[in-house]
């Protein structure tokens, strides 16, 4: 009995001093430097919302107490972001990028413009996972999706880029519903779109409800952004009477379509991703940095302030959900490829 005791006690300790030499090395490495958190859009929408909120928090919990500072690098709906991460960021563990997980179909779908291959990246985590909703503007004087079908006025929705659920969920329910909508893409984020919004430029809009409930928020109390549809797998908790887009299709491979765009946007949409070639050591401690930062009580607390939804998913989850994106079907393909100009 002594014999095994003094075994298990020789195992814990060489554990917890492998554990201590693995934090030690980090704190080294990482300590006095700083961490570059890419957004792919302007300040002012969601995805600059997160990752501000994140920043704050995110180096308590990384060994060596680094400064964590967000850069902005809008265009081409956050691809310009997504390829310097992926080409030009230095693979040590001190540039994250954060873009919209649509292009990870973009590239499936061969997008022109795409230089990464999603596969490559190394994944970091996600803080929320998106339920897309569809607002249209007081001004339009429609009520509802069935008066709007009815009545088939076209509506001027506000877009960024094929690959963001700003103009994805537009095509695709357009042709598989026949919605009445003109896509007018290329704003260079969704804090442009508002502006938009507001001058009357376009009257509709595609938006996650995590990021709307924060960004949009003077727009929906004041009644000029009304949300008709839902396009989500289930019926988000905060909107359980809101219908949803699936509830409106007439054949399978509609209802499919429209799944598979709602899943791209879902669990996948605010990736935190690192360069490829990041050394493993480091990948896993942000990895565990930022799920870390997921449970943070100030954090969370900021996030509730700010009307940001946290439920998030691990980097190995994450990494799961993109190599599943990259796997579907080529008749599935063939027509998203249609859909999804």
């Amino acid at each position: 009995m002594q014999r095994l005791l003094l075994a298990l006690s020789i195992v814990f300790l060489g554990a917890f001093a492998g554990e201590s030499n693995h934090t030690f090395a980090q704190a080294n490495f990482f300590e006095g430097k700083a961490i570059r958190l890419i957004v792919g859009f302007t300040a002012g929408g969601g995805y600059d919302a997160y990752t501000r909120t994140l920043a704050r928090h995110m180096m308590k919990h990384i060994p060596g107490n680094p400064s964590v500072i967000v850069e902005n690098m809008p265009g081409a709906g956050s691809m310009i972001s997504a390829n310097y991460t992926f080409k030009a960021a230095r693979p040590d563990g001190l540039t994250i990028g954060h873009f919209i997980g649509g292009l990870f179909l973009q590239q499936l779908l061969g997008k022109p413009g795409i230089e990464f291959d999603a596969a490559k990246f190394q994944f970091v985590g996600v803080p929320a996972q998106d339920n897309f909703v569809i607002g249209l503007a007081k001004s339009t004087g429609i009520a509802d999706v069935e008066s709007w079908m009815a009545s088939k006025q076209v509506v001027k929705f506000g877009g960024v880029a094929s690959g963001s659920g700003s103009d994805d969920f537009p095509n695709i329910l357009k042709a598989t519903l026949g919605l009445p909508i003109q896509l007018v893409s290329g704003y260079k984020g969704t804090a442009d779109v508002r502006l938009a919004f507001n001058s009357g430029e376009v009257a509709g809009l595609s938006n996650s409800w995590e990021s709307t409930k924060s960004t949009w928020r003077k727009e929906l109390e004041s009644g000029d952004l009304k949300l008709v549809l839902q396009a989500t797998l289930k019926p988000h908790p905060e909107h359980p009477k809101l219908p949803m887009a699936l509830n409106y299709a007439k054949t399978e491979e509609a209802k499919r379509l429209i799944s598979t765009v709602a899943r791209v946007h879902g669990p996948t949409v605010r990736p935190y991703v690192l360069p490829p070639n990041t050394p493993a050591d480091r990948v896993q401690t942000l990895r565990k940095a930022f799920m870390a930062t997921m449970k943070d009580p100030e954090f969370l607390a900021e996030a509730k302030k700010a009307n940001l939804d946290i439920n998030p998913e691990d980097g190995a989850t994450l990494e799961q959900n993109v190599r599943e994106i990259l796997q579907l079907e080529p008749a599935l393909v063939a027509k998203l490829k249609e859909f999804l100009k």
